[in-house]
């Protein structure tokens, strides 16, 4: 597994309740940029609609697009998951919980996924002391 990206924003804001892996549908050009790792997803969220699940606010920058395309670097893109996938998500939204992408990695067989965490915020004395327990653990208490 090559790693891409990923969001350490998210593991610091908030509290990780369920992981599960997802394709993600890219153009050309996005993929040559994911590969020369050109994005981010600091800011990124997924969002359930119907049956499909879309990563909202990730920004892929290719080096080069052509002349005649236009091209957003922050749109929509659609993730690959399973229709039972999608609707544990659905119930986790209602529930309040969030939608945040982990990371972006490369398989075995060469192809990108995602990530996908089912979050719940920290507040702020849990932010502390994961502060201080990761202090704690680099001095060796």
């Amino acid at each position: 597994m090559e790693l891409i990206a990923q969001n350490k924003k998210a593991r610091y804001n908030y509290e990780i309740l369920e992981t599960l892996e997802a394709g993600i549908k890219l153009l050309g050009i996005e993929v040559k940029a994911v590969r020369n790792h050109n994005l981010s997803i600091d800011e990124a969220w997924i969002k359930i609609e119907g049956n499909c699940a879309y990563l909202v606010g990730a920004s892929i920058v290719p080096a080069k697009v052509p002349e005649w395309q236009v091209y957003d670097p922050i749109r929509q893109r659609a993730l690959l998951i399973k229709k039972n996938q999608s609707r544990k998500l659905k119930i986790s939204l209602q529930k309040g919980l969030t939608l945040v992408p982990l990371k972006f990695y490369f398989n075995t067989r060469n192809f990108i996924k995602v990530e996908i965490g089912v979050v719940k915020g920290k507040k702020l004395h849990d932010k502390r002391k994961t502060i201080m327990e990761r202090d704690m653990k680099r001095y060796g208490f």
